[in-house]
């Protein structure tokens, strides 16, 4: 089949190289266009855009759906079907219908659990054992559509966002590849309509860490927001990101660092942080992270 790609981000780059290798044709790939970056804040391709331009695949980068000259352009390509996966913009109807099968989604969850835009994070803040990619056909609704395949996968107690994403990334390539060789033989499945959730976008200030709250409940979070935007405490006057822990089971004042290590007393049991990054600085594990890092036991943090 003749087939555009829309995706923006690293979790998308897996999907693009398995249909560049499959039987069919990437007629035009989309995304986000280029971002000021990095301390210069010069533009910078995403990671779909810098893997199309590797394949020699025509890349198109318009801010919006709303004119009728990037509507236009995109009806003219005649494709038989869109694959979408973390593209970042709203599809209009005008787009949704344009190619002869309609826009398919790669969707990081089992629908219809955490429809939205932070399925990933959402699952592991709450302690999901489970999730998965579902293939699903776009509608105008916010991932209502009915689901062609799916495909589960398991959440370790030791999974973070970007770990649980890397999986499930390669999972939805192989899927969406399957998906299509055998498209005439699927039949769409309704979503139910019990057991609907949202994952509303992950907002910075949900990341600080609240020390009563339980270990377990501090954990998932620290997992889910790692790498980006990364949970985070005070200090000695810096905001440090924690971005990886464990739960071990020490009680204290919620707060109080523990011993000559990396852990810190919740309301209920405490967290071991093993990986931390100071403003500026790279991500460190928890023994590197102390030696340049005064942290001292008994000290409580904000």
């Amino acid at each position: 089949m003749k087939l555009v790609f829309m995706g923006t981000p690293k979790f998308s780059v897996p999907a693009l190289r398995a249909l560049a290798r499959s039987n069919h044709q990437i007629c035009a790939v989309y995304s986000q266009p280029p971002r000021p970056a990095g301390r210069g804040k010069k533009f910078k391709l995403s990671e779909v855009h810098q893997e199309a331009l590797n394949l020699g695949l025509n890349v198109h980068h318009p801010e919006n759906f709303k004119s009728k000259k990037d509507q236009t352009i995109f009806r003219d390509l005649k494709a038989d079907i869109a694959i979408v996966v973390a593209y970042g913009l709203l599809l209009p109807k005008e787009i949704l219908s344009s190619p002869k099968h309609g826009c398919v989604n790669i969707h990081a969850s089992l629908l219809p659990r955490w429809r939205g835009a932070a399925p990933i994070q959402r699952a592991i803040m709450e302690g999901d054992d489970e999730t998965g990619v579902c293939i699903m056909k776009m509608d105008e609704g916010l991932d209502t559509g009915p689901i062609l395949s799916s495909s589960k996968i398991q959440i370790t107690e030791n999974d973070t966002a970007k770990m649980l994403s890397e999986r499930l990334s390669l999972q939805g390539a192989k899927l969406i590849v399957e998906a299509l060789d055998s498209l005439a033989d699927h039949s769409a499945k309704i979503q139910p309509t019990i057991g609907v959730t949202y994952a509303k976008k992950i907002h910075k200030s949900e990341a600080k860490i609240d020390w009563f709250l339980s270990a377990e409940t501090i954990d998932r979070k620290i997992r889910a927001l790692s790498p980006f935007p990364g949970a985070w405490t005070v200090i000695n006057g810096e905001r440090v990101k924690l971005l990886n822990s464990k739960v071990i089971d020490k009680e204290s004042e919620p707060g109080v660092v523990l011993d000559k290590g990396f852990s810190v007393a919740c309301g209920h049991k405490a967290v071991e942080i093993t990986e931390a990054q100071r403003p500026g600085k790279s991500a460190q594990k928890s023994d590197v992270f102390l030696l340049g890092f005064r942290l001292q036991q008994g000290s409580k943090l904000d």
